[in-house]
Formats: structure tokens, C-alpha cells, sequence
């Protein structure tokens, strides 16, 4: 792996802030370049434990505005997603994650099964034009497991309703075999849709960096995780019959589960195991080409101290890595990461101290080439924007010493 700066220390340290950012903006100020290269080398791959762009290591740096799509739909709100892939990129940052569903709720992109509103495509047309504009990759989510913009829930309830649904169950999702076949339906239409503004289909374009099979997939009828097993192997063979040029992951939170009885102790707690999803398992599917992870320490472990919680973040972030590279083979994205605002006695102070560690487990990895391919905080919004604000939404440039770290992880990163 070619590294110009190996042997003699990161470059980053003799670099003064406004050096780094000016660095930033000389590096990621290739929108000729990005434009202008054949397609077919733009797209990211991987290659054992790293991921890969244009023949380079490449390491994320990114961040989940989940909002895109529905964002771009309206006129009015349309500006919002320039806005913040324009100052994403500015931040250096390279991937942003973001929902490419919304099933049955308002601005729904599928209104009943098969059926889709042009209006809110053209929607998700424009991010995917906006981020290849601002030399942004997406990763795209198909489907939630939460009830929020549908998720598993509404395919559940169509099919209730049109009278062939198994069971009420929210997980017959995964083995009712007229919703999986609902669903892949889903992502026909989404994989072979062409670009009404760039005139490509979303498989045959570099600007999406990966497909997500569900965000954040529990079965909790099936502790086993048979049932989920089964239904990602079978949702992953056919995203890869039709798009062979992405990258695919799961979209899982990271918790180890009953196929490996020597990890459970790496768990947040006992109920970890008891979802449905198995890390390992669940990971090592061979159309799987990169793990994900997420890190809600303060949703996870209560009553503990700040200082406990970020010693669990780096336990945490340290076993999934050693385990993509040593068990997995493959690289590991830690896809959210995020500290609530809500927290007891919640200082700026220690949102900063979260990140900052989160960054620096990332940065040691992607120092020795190990399998910590990057991070994607949670979430950043533009101002204006408090109704879709969460108590993890954070508006980077207004708070500036979060920012700082957020520029520098970038900067860091780019001349790992």
C-alpha cells in the first residue's frame, strides 16, 4: 500500500490549523478531476481490510443527514441539501449517509407496494447530482427496521391490508415470502433507476459509495438469528445480481450475538444478544463487503460516568476493528456515531471528548493499515432545521471547537 509519508510521522503535526485547511481545500477541490476521470475509477472498492479509491487507501471521514431526500422534494427546502453537502465538503469530509426510502409516510417515495411518486425520485435524483457536484460519496439505506419514514413496519401492514401477510408481526418482514418479494422489488427499481438530471442509473454511478441493506435490522422473534442470517444472505446474492459495481453492507449496530458466546461479554449488556443480529455472523456473508457499527454509549450504558463510557468506546471500537481484520477479513465503518445532549449533567465539553475519541481510535487504525476504514457522525444539519433535530443533531460550524476536530480528523486522515 503506497504511503508517501510513511517512515517519517504523519505530516499533520507540523501542520498549523490554517495549513490543514487550506490543505483541505487544495485536496478535496477536485471537481474537474472527479468530473473529467472514467467512471469505472471512481467507484469505491476494497481490497482485504481497505477500502480503495482511484488505486489509494481511502478513509472516511463522513457524517448522516438522513433528511436528503425528503429535503429535496420541496422548493422551498430544496436549498438545504446544497447547503450542507457544500459544507461538508468544505469540512474535507468525504461520505455522507442518508435514507434512500421512505415508504408510506408523507413525501413517501414507495406509496403502496411497486408504486412510487416520480416527484420524490427526482428528489433523491438531486441529492445523488448535488453529492457528485461537491465530490461527496453516499452510502443509501433501502429500508428501516424502526417505524419512523415506514421501515419494516408499513410492508407488514400493506400486506396486511391487501389481505397475503404470514403474520402482524413487524419481523415477518424477513420471512414472509411475498414481502421479501416486495422488497426486492424495492431495490430493482431503486438500483436500475436512471438519473433524471445526470442521465446515469444509480448502479452504474461512482457518486454512491454503498448500498445498506436495512438500518439498524433486529428480529427479536428469533434470538437464533437464523431468520435475519437468512433474509440478509438472500437481500445481499440479489442487490449483486443486479449492481455489481457498489460496495454493500448491512447496516447493523454491531452487537455480537449467539454464534460467538466468547464476544458477548464486548455487549453493552445481556439484551444485546437477544436482537436477532449477530455482528460476526451477520458480517461474514461473502457478498458483504464491509462491516458496520454504530457507538450510542450513553443509550447503552446508564449511570456511569463520562470517563467509563468513553473507556467502553474505545473497548468497543477496538474489538469490532481487531475482529474485521482478523475474523472478517474486511473493512469496518463505524456508520453512527453519536452523544446526546440530554445527558445528565451534559457539558459541550463532553461531546467533544466523544468525538475526539472516536477520531483518534480511527486515526491509530488507519496509521498501522488496519481494518478501521472511518467514521460517520450523528448528524449534521444546516440552520433552520430544528424540526428535524434530534438530541445528537449538531450544526458543525456553530459550534467551533467541535468543528476544529472535526477539520483536523480530515486533514489527518487524508495524509494517513
Amino acid at each position: 500500500m503506497e504511503r508517501t509519508l510513511k517512515g517519517n510521522g504523519p505530516l499533520y503535526p507540523v501542520l498549523g490549523l490554517a495549513s490543514c485547511v487550506t490543505f483541505l481545500y487544495m485536496s478535496f477541490g477536485d471537481l474537474i478531476y472527479y468530473s473529467q476521470e472514467p467512471a469505472q475509477n471512481n467507484f469505491v472498492s476494497k481490497s482485504g481490510t481497505q477500502l480503495m479509491l482511484r488505486g489509494k487507501a481511502f478513509y472516511v471521514n463522513g457524517w448522516n443527514s438522513y433528511w436528503l431526500m425528503d429535503q429535496a422534494v420541496e422548493d422551498y427546502s430544496r436549498p438545504r441539501v446544497r447547503a450542507m453537502l457544500q459544507s461538508g465538503a468544505k469540512m474535507g469530509l468525504t461520505v455522507c449517509r442518508t435514507w434512500a426510502f421512505n415508504d408510506g409516510a408523507y413525501n413517501a417515495l414507495q406509496i403502496s407496494p411497486g408504486q412510487f411518486d416520480e416527484r420524490v425520485f427526482k428528489g433523491l435524483d438531486y441529492v445523488i447530482a448535488e453529492a457528485r457536484q461537491h465530490g461527496i460519496k453516499l452510502i443509501l439505506s433501502l429500508v428501516n427496521n424502526l417505524q419512523p419514514f415506514g421501515g419494516k413496519t408499513q410492508y407488514v401492514t400493506w400486506a396486511s391490508e391487501q389481505g397475503y401477510g404470514l403474520s402482524s408481526s413487524n419481523d415477518s418482514f424477513f420471512y414472509d415470502p411475498s414481502i421479501r418479494n416486495n422488497f426486492k422489488t424495492y431495490i430493482m427499481t431503486m438500483l436500475t433507476r436512471k438519473n433524471t438530471i445526470t442521465g446515469i442509473e444509480y448502479r452504474d454511478d461512482p457518486t454512491i459509495f454503498a448500498w445498506e441493506l436495512m438500518n439498524e435490522p433486529h428480529c427479536m422473534t428469533d434470538p437464533s438469528g437464523n431468520i435475519l442470517q437468512h433474509w440478509i444472505a438472500e437481500m445481499a446474492s440479489f442487490v449483486k445480481s443486479i449492481d455489481k459495481n457498489h460496495l454493500l453492507t448491512v447496516g447493523l449496530e454491531g452487537f455480537y450475538g449467539p454464534s460467538n458466546p466468547e464476544k458477548l461479554s464486548a455487549n453493552p449488556g445481556d439484551w444485546a444478544s437477544s436482537l436477532g443480529s449477530d455482528f460476526i455472523r451477520n458480517s461474514n456473508i461473502s457478498n458483504i463487503d464491509f462491516a458496520s457499527v454504530h457507538i450510542y454509549v450513553d443509550q447503552w450504558i446508564l449511570d456511569q460516568e463520562l470517563e467509563e463510557k468513553l473507556k467502553f468506546v474505545r473497548k468497543w471500537m477496538h474489538s469490532h476493528i481487531d475482529d474485521s481484520g482478523k475474523i472478517l477479513k474486511k473493512p469496518v465503518l463505524f456508520t453512527e456515531f453519536g452523544l446526546s445532549n440530554k445527558n445528565k449533567d451534559f457539558d459541550p465539553s463532553h461531546r467533544d471528548r466523544f468525538y475526539k475519541t472516536v477520531f483518534d481510535v480511527i486515526y491509530e487504525s488507519a496509521k498501522k493499515n488496519g481494518a478501521g476504514a472511518g467514521g460517520l457522525a450523528w448528524q449534521f444539519m444546516v440552520e433552520g432545521m430544528e424540526e428535524y433535530s434530534d438530541d445528537y443533531g449538531i450544526v458543525p460550524w456553530e459550534i467551533p471547537s467541535l468543528y476544529k476536530l472535526i477539520t483536523e480528523q480530515s486533514c489527518k486522515l487524508k495524509v494517513v
